[in-house]
């Protein structure tokens, strides 16, 4: 390609439904009840589930407001690239932080349909009772979220930091 062509891009996608207009209400809950899950929980580790569920869950909205969240507090692209291949990369991450990323596939992932005990007692070492407690809380929020926004095809690319805070 010269630098005289221009790409073609696939067309934007749109949303099937603008549910946080068409259901006000749970939107806001949804809003109130993340911010209760998530407080008190280190934002860093924060970032990073809510990156992990999301790829899990193939929630392109949510990939592009939480890698851009991430990124503008200040995590380092090379850590949320190397985090969909977590467990061949985990010289990159703390043990505190493996240990919520596994919770968070434990939980994002239930086809056995439990949290095996050596998963949860990893992340209960690591994590105080009230720490994990608002661990587990995040993890489940933003897997309701993933399931909105991959169900109404939520739209990525136009977010940025902040923007809902």
């Amino acid at each position: 390609m010269t630098t005289n062509e221009t790409k073609t891009y696939a067309p934007e996608q749109s949303p099937r439904l603008q549910w946080a207009k068409a259901a006000p209400e749970v939107y806001k809950a949804m809003i109130k009840l993340t911010a209760a899950a998530e407080r008190g929980l280190d934002p860093v580790i924060a970032e990073l589930v809510k990156i992990r569920a999301s790829q899990l869950n193939h929630c392109a909205l949510c990939l592009d407001m939480h890698t851009k969240d991430a990124i503008a507090a200040g995590e380092s692209v090379e850590r949320i690239v190397q985090l969909s291949a977590w467990e061949e990369s985990a010289h990159f991450y703390t043990e505190k932080e493996l240990a919520a990323i596994e919770l968070t596939e434990a939980i994002t992932v239930l086809t056995d349909g439990f949290v095996p005990d050596e998963v949860y007692d990893k992340a209960a070492k690591h994590f105080e009772e009230t720490e994990l407690a608002q661990l587990i809380a995040t993890i489940t929020m933003i897997n309701a979220w993933n399931r909105f926004g991959v169900t109404t095809r939520g739209v990525a690319g136009h977010y940025t930091p902040g923007m809902y805070k």
